[in-house]
């Protein structure tokens, strides 16, 4: 029996590595994508890749297609973060932020979406961020906050192109979650409050689940106590 495929970018990063090991746990197959390839196994491929660069990502996901028939699951993690409020922030900065947190996804979300509808089922799941779901909310941290707006939108409008089918999409928002860089950048902070990157794990893979087929929220909040 063939087993069910999952495809992670960002899967050497914090989030990531505890979404492969979940998904390695419930016996997938997981293609982890990051900058530069780690170790593999039976479980898991690495590979090498440049989401940035739109051609490479679309020609990777035909390979994995053509290697593997299809892609069950994604969870997209890549992104980066950046302060600055308006007097602070120029267009240059919105676009850098623009190419960190929605080029990457959309470069490879937009052939993988693709590949679920043709094969008539799919589970695609995009990072969000807290702070922008208002504006409000984006104070202080402008052009990371535009940047992802922009990946709501995505999922919005995927969800309603993928309408009468098995293929859905989903932004999982977590808030600060527990890592040795956020522990190291707020030391006087509450980490019990924080959200781990396991317990975001736990969330995707219930979501991806059958247990889950009903569900069609496209903002799935994972927000701890924080």
């Amino acid at each position: 029996m063939q087993k069910n495929i999952a495809l992670i970018t960002g899967a050497r990063g914090n989030m990531g590595r505890a979404i492969v090991d979940r998904f390695a746990a419930d016996s997938y197959h997981v293609i982890g994508v990051d900058a530069h390839a780690g170790e593999g196994s039976t479980q898991l491929e690495s590979h090498a890749l440049d989401l940035m660069n739109e051609d490479a990502a679309g020609a990777f996901v035909q390979s994995m297609v053509v290697k593997h028939e299809r892609i069950d699951v994604a969870v997209l993690t890549v992104g980066g973060f950046a302060m600055g409020s308006i007097a602070d922030t120029k267009t240059s900065d919105i676009a850098q932020q623009y190419k960190l947190n929605f080029e990457t996804m959309y470069n490879i979300a937009r052939p993988v979406f693709l590949q679920m509808l043709k094969q008539g089922y799919g589970r695609l799941f995009l990072v969000g961020a807290r702070p922008a779901l208002t504006a409000v909310g984006s104070k202080g941290m402008v052009a990371y906050g535009l940047a992802k707006s922009l990946v709501f939108r995505a999922a919005e409008l995927m969800n309603d192109e993928a309408k009468g089918t098995n293929v859905s999409v989903n932004a999982i928002v977590p808030s600060i979650i527990d890592t040795p860089q956020n522990r190291a950048a707020m030391p006087d902070a509450d980490f019990s409050k924080w959200v781990t990157p396991n317990q975001i794990a736990e969330v995707v893979a219930f979501h991806a689940s059958e247990t889950a087929s009903a569900l069609r929220e496209s903002v799935i909040k994972v927000y701890g106590d924080a």
